[in-house]
């Protein structure tokens, strides 16, 4: 469904847009003579004498995305983004004029506005998944006047299979797309049935931990810093260090810098951490009765 806009906004509109339609069209020569000031002279007045005049091009490329439920200006605002997004990118020595160089930043920005906000969950966030929403309505129209089906036809498995040639995607992307264009967003907060009382948020599980969960885990965790903490002191002084540097930290030391700093081979540091490791497992082990005590719940 159209977004339809209050009075005052849509006299606006129309001003803007009577205004756009009544700048002159530009020839050739002109168009690369303000486009080359622009691009090696820097001259602000050859820009906007360049861009006013195709501010017609963004209106008729916004009225193409009108059905999107989206606010005509927001469209027209995000088409001149583009629009001047293609002035500063614009070569006029490539011998092309600059509507059809344009016309690609234009499309691209509104279409990029429309999958930024014609839902609150993200949409096309693939080319694929972008190329499916813009085709799809299409395809699906030209189906269903082949077939003389009703719109309200969800798509046969033929159906998509062409659709997924057409475009170049995989069947399950088409389906996917599908299913996320026949429903629009829905506020948890809305009653699950007229004049219940009951909205579909109060049926959402809560995933999260209960507090008694959350309690016995803090109480587990300091179990196992206790049990940890006993068990390294019953390593020697360079046991303990190696473990420290090797197991409890962030970044652990290189076997070679810790052969370093206590004088002895990368081999040797190997021999005593592992040494140490065995030490520290039965140490750990004395003290529980399940080994899975030991580990974390997730």
């Amino acid at each position: 469904m159209a977004y339809i806009d209050d009075p005052e906004t849509q006299r606006a509109n129309l001003s803007f847009i009577k205004a756009s339609m009544r700048e002159p069209l530009l020839s050739r020569d002109h168009e690369f003579e303000l486009a080359r000031k622009w691009r090696e002279e820097g001259n602000e007045r050859a820009l906007h004498e360049l861009v006013r005049a195709y501010t017609r091009l963004v209106i008729a490329t916004a009225s193409r995305f009108r059905n999107y439920g989206l606010p005509m200006g927001d469209l027209v605002q995000e088409g001149n983004v583009g629009l001047m997004q293609a002035a500063s990118r614009f070569e006029p020595d490539r011998e092309v004029r600059f509507s059809t160089y344009a016309a690609w930043w234009i499309r691209s920005a509104m279409q990029d506005y429309i999958l930024r906000n014609w839902s609150i969950v993200r949409t096309g966030t693939t080319a694929a998944q972008k190329s499916l929403f813009f085709n799809l309505r299409r395809l699906r129209a030209k189906i269903d006047s082949a077939s003389q089906n009703g719109s309200g036809n969800r798509l046969t498995k033929e159906g998509r299979e062409w659709i997924a040639g057409e475009l170049n995607v995989d069947v399950a992307e088409v389906e996917a797309m599908e299913m996320r264009l026949s429903g629009a967003d829905q506020s948890l907060n809305t009653p699950v049935a007229d004049g219940s009382d009951d909205d579909w948020q109060d049926f959402l599980a809560d995933q999260r931990p209960s507090p008694e969960e959350v309690v016995i885990g803090m109480r587990d965790a300091h179990t196992r810093s206790q049990w940890l903490a006993e068990a390294l002191g019953e390593l020697s002084p360079r046991e303990r260090t190696i473990i420290r540097e090797r197991r409890l930290r962030d970044e652990g030391a290189t076997l070679e810098e810790l052969g370093r700093e206590l004088g002895v081979s990368k081999e040797r540091v190997r021999q005593l951490e592992h040494r140490a490791m065995m030490k520290l497992r039965d140490s750990m082990l004395k003290r529980v009765e399940d080994s899975g005590d030991l580990v974390a719940n997730p």
